[in-house]
């Protein structure tokens, strides 16, 4: 075994040193202040987290730390070829897409070094590592391997783990705020603390851009150990614009702006040599590449599209063709958010709200990705008030506001999954396992009883699947070390190790000919043949479903569906809606400082005069009366999960005191509830909006909420989710792929058998707490709560909708109605609002409508027409007018 840690003096060698300071010094590199700190805190045997900016050069702060500290000269009378270093350094990323670009660059170093050193190989290995590679690296791993978090644990479920993970000296978490809030961050804890018992002397390194609670970040990442926070403040230059159409709608609604925006995007695209455009979803990609190409076809093989659902081999030729600069523009998604180092890329767009800070600095770094090159993001309003959105953001930024992120607490599925896991990897003693997951940040707190249960639960699956061997996973062997007795048990565990889950996808492949990539089961199950749908940039047309692939060839001419993909809609975060309510507290104060606000100023003065603007201090509510019933807006601006829960509790505390029925409607700013009947909501709203008090507020608040909502639902389908982690089910082996149909029947059969034979079971538990956290946000819930207790309640009874009211109405009317209904309601109120306010509806007003719904972003309704049936060719009416540089 190699020694625990680096020796201070003798540990780097100076030949090392030399070579990298003459590979620095090559390329007219100067290493900056926070390098150097990165550096000697390695060779000192620290550990740490490094945050600095996007492009600032982390890899090499922390990569030539390693291979100082670690790296041995090579002896000057060797005569024969040494073998390679033994793994030393483990280097994690998020996304396996990442793993060969982070090699490439690790290996430009290693090249640098020449015969300087013992001889260090590299390699990755991930999902997307070829049979060959991993059987070579089955035979000896390479000194440095770049890997993903589930293939990390598959590692440790070797019978020979510690064996081949044991040498490791330093370990490597690259974007560690992407995983840090998430069950994969707390798969890494537990895979760090394991590699930690066999070596007490591992160097465990975070690296980030976009954290704001760095101590706590840094916590979950080394659990108890010290660690030394480095950040690098390096000097770089962030343009925050946006892209302001000629006119901004007094009376928008969600999604209607995007595509009439297409040819700003054109003319910014054609003026810079490499563009990425973000979306937030897959779906809203695939419709703004088809857009584009129809509108400059001449852009053929000079624009792609790139997202997670497109095959291995589409992807890559995209990012290649992103590095050599033969691409013009790229519309992508978080695909393209993390580490991908594209230095051609000038400029980024972000289509619609990025919804956060931390994403859109994110995405701003993917520009100008090398120290001293300015970094430039461009924001696209797809709805007239998220221009306030993208004032707001500069400010935040200005300000230095960056969202937190935590790590979830004491995930049991997530632990049940790790026991079967490091039993396959050589066994374990209960109670030293229980001591090191305890060093974790995830489960410091993990008692006993919880901990008994879990195993408990490996061993027989509870108490009422004690009968069936194949829960039967984990039992003590004569000498007291817990092992998988049952090959076929490991050979499945080993096939669905993760933490990712998703609705189960189908292969899309033409007949006869190569894979194009994965869509969502629930949307082809919708389809039948001759049905056509846009993906991967092209026109298809299904021609059958066999074997959990949909054949397809390619259509042209028809009316085509676009794939929907689940967690397309994300809530605005708390730092972004603050920083929003500030911006309209100052245009209410008559201030528009900056060009979104002057260019949104019609609207907010119309919300101003009908009714007013939300500030810090006040809560907005406005009333209203029409033939459908009592209307109530309410604009917390605390994000649509918050929405739906405060909704959903409002109603529910209403019909406490009358039986009544309400519609609801959210959006990320405020919400609407809808009765036939007229409500007193002046003498109920202040009732409603109060906060439990006294020992058991809390609960109390808890009780209402699960109350006030389907929570037996939304709570079983957190559990085909945990069922899923936990081993309960599972994918199946290759080639026995099971449908989610399947899959839901399996987690739905030990919902009902949980919760009638053995009720106090932890995953039931946990799927409610997770109902709670994660998609009713019952910790900001009771945040807006607790400030609407603080704020002066400012109602507003209502001649008609305003600006802000106008797009929770359209909201509901899409449930309602159809699409052709909704374009002539949406139209005749837009034209009596308009005139109201003393203007006029543009011609065409109808026909914009109802085409905005045919080819929308959002919202139900008929699939879209293809591009090539559309024949708006508007050019924008004045020119964007971008922002100064932050």
């Amino acid at each position: 075994m190699p020694p625990s840690r680096p020796s201070p003096k003798g540990g780097r060698s100076r030949a090392v040193k030399a070579a990298l300071d003459a590979w620095f010094a090559a390329r007219g590199w100067k290493p900056f202040k926070f390098q150097r700190e990165v550096w000697k805190a390695i060779a000192d045997g620290r550990s740490g987290l490094l945050h600095a900016t996007t492009g600032a050069g982390k890899t090499y702060a922390v990569w030539l730390g390693a291979l100082q500290a670690f790296a041995r000269a090579r002896k000057a009378n060797a005569n024969a070829r040494p073998v390679a270093e033994p793994l030393t350094v483990l280097w994690l990323t998020p996304m396996r897409a990442l793993a060969a670009d982070t090699l490439r660059a690790l290996q430009q170093a290693l090249e640098a070094l020449g015969a300087e050193v013992h001889p260090w190989s590299a390699g990755a290995r991930s999902g997307d590592t070829t049979s060959a590679e991993r059987n070579a690296q089955n035979q000896r791993l390479p000194t440095v391997l770049v890997t993903t978090p589930e293939s990390l644990s598959l590692m440790l479920a070797r019978a020979d783990a510690r064996e081949v993970l044991g040498h490791v000296r330093m370990a490597v978490v690259d974007e560690w705020h992407e995983l840090l809030g998430n069950k994969r961050g707390v798969q890494v804890q537990l895979a760090l603390a394991r590699l930690k018992r066999w070596n007490p002397g591992l160097a465990i390194w975070g690296m980030s851009a976009t954290l704001g609670n760095l101590r706590e970040a840094m916590h979950a990442l080394l659990g108890h150990e010290d660690g030394v926070l480095v950040q690098g403040q390096v000097p770089k230059k962030l343009v925050v614009d946006s892209l302001l159409p000629g006119v901004a709608e007094r009376f928008p609604w969600g999604g209607h702006l995007g595509l009439t925006m297409l040819p700003q995007v054109i003319e910014e695209i054609a003026a810079s040599s490499t563009t990425l455009v973000f979306t937030n979803t897959r779906s809203q990609a695939e419709i703004w590449y088809q857009a584009m190409l129809e509108a400059r076809p001449e852009w053929a093989g000079l624009i792609a599209l790139h997202h997670g659902s497109l095959d291995r081999e589409v992807r890559e030729w995209v990012e290649l063709g992103l590095k050599s600069g033969e691409l013009k523009a790229v519309v992508c998604t978080s695909s393209l958010d993390l580490g991908v180092d594209f230095l051609p890329v000038e400029r980024v767009l972000q289509i619609g709200s990025p919804k956060g800070v931390a994403r859109l600095l994110q995405r701003a770094g993917r520009s100008g990705h090398a120290p001293g090159r300015p970094s430039r993001i461009t924001l696209v309003p797809t709805h007239s008030v998220e221009m306030v959105e993208g004032s707001a953001a500069r400010t935040a930024i200005a300000a230095g506001h960056i969202e937190a992120r935590h790590s979830p607490e004491q995930p049991l599925d997530v632990l049940v999954q790790h026991l079967v896991t490091v039993a396959l990897g050589g066994g374990f003693v209960p109670d030293e396992l229980y001591e090191e997951v305890r060093g974790t940040a995830a489960y410091e707190g993990l008692s006993r009883e919880n901990w008994q249960w879990c195993l408990e639960f490996v061993a027989q699956g509870g108490p009422s699947l004690a009968a069936y061997p194949d829960y039967k996973r984990v039992v003590p062997d004569a000498e007291g070390v817990w092992r998988v007795p049952d090959a076929r048990l490991a050979r499945r565990h080993r096939m669905n190790i993760g933490t990712i889950v998703s609705d189960a996808s189908i292969s899309v492949q033409y007949l006869g000919g190569s894979k194009i990539g994965n869509v969502e089961e629930s949307f082809v199950a919708r389809m039948k043949a001759g049905d056509c749908f846009l993906f991967g940039g092209r026109m298809l047309e299904l021609v059958r479903i066999h074997d959990m692939t949909a054949w397809v060839r390619r259509a042209s001419g028809k009316r085509a569906a676009v794939p929907r993909w689940g967690g397309g809609r994300m809530p605005l975060s708390n730092t972004l809606a603050d920083a929003v309510v500030q911006q309209l507290a100052q245009a209410g104060e008559g201030r528009y400082d900056s060009p979104e606000l002057q260019c949104v100023r019609p609207l907010l003065e119309i919300q101003q005069q009908w009714s007013a603007l939300p500030t810090p201090q006040t809560l907005l509510a406005e009333t209203l009366s029409t033939r459908e019933g009592s209307h109530l807006f309410l604009y917390p601006f605390a994000g649509r999960h918050v929405h739906l829960g405060l909704a959903s509790l409002l109603a529910w505390r209403i019909a406490q005191h009358e039986a009544r029925t309400f519609s609801i409607a959210v959006n990320d700013y405020g919400f609407e509830l809808l009765s036939a009947t007229e409500v007193d909501w002046p003498a109920l709203l202040p009732q409603v909006l109060a906060l439990p008090q006294g020992e058991d507020a809390h609960a109390l608040l808890l009780h209402e909420v699960l109350a006030s909502l389907n929570a037996s639902e939304l709570a079983q389908r957190r559990f085909r989710e945990i069922a899923r982690v936990s081993g309960l089910i599972y994918q199946g082996y290759p080639g026995e792929k099971r449908s989610s149909k399947q899959l839901q029947a399996s987690s739905s059969l030990f919902w009902e058998v949980f919760r009638k034979y053995d009720p106090g079971n932890r995953l039931l538990q946990q799927a409610e707490q997770e109902l709670l956290s994660q998609e009713l946000e019952i910790g900001r819930l009771r945040a807006s709560l607790e400030r609407i207790a603080m704020q002066q309640l400012v109602l507003k009874p209502l001649a008609r909708p305003t600006p802000f009211s106008f797009p929770l109405m359209v909201e509901l009317f899409r449930e309602k109605l159809s699409n052709e209904n909704v374009a002539d309601r949406i139209a005749r109120m837009v034209e009596q609002l308009e005139k109201a306010a003393g203007g006029a509806v543009t011609a065409g007003g109808v026909e914009r409508v109802k085409g905005t719904l045919a080819f929308g972003q959002e919202g139900p309704g008929k699939p879209p027409k293809p591009v090539s049936q559309r024949r708006d060719r508007r050019r924008p009416s004045r020119p964007s007018r971008p922002l100064p540089p932050l």
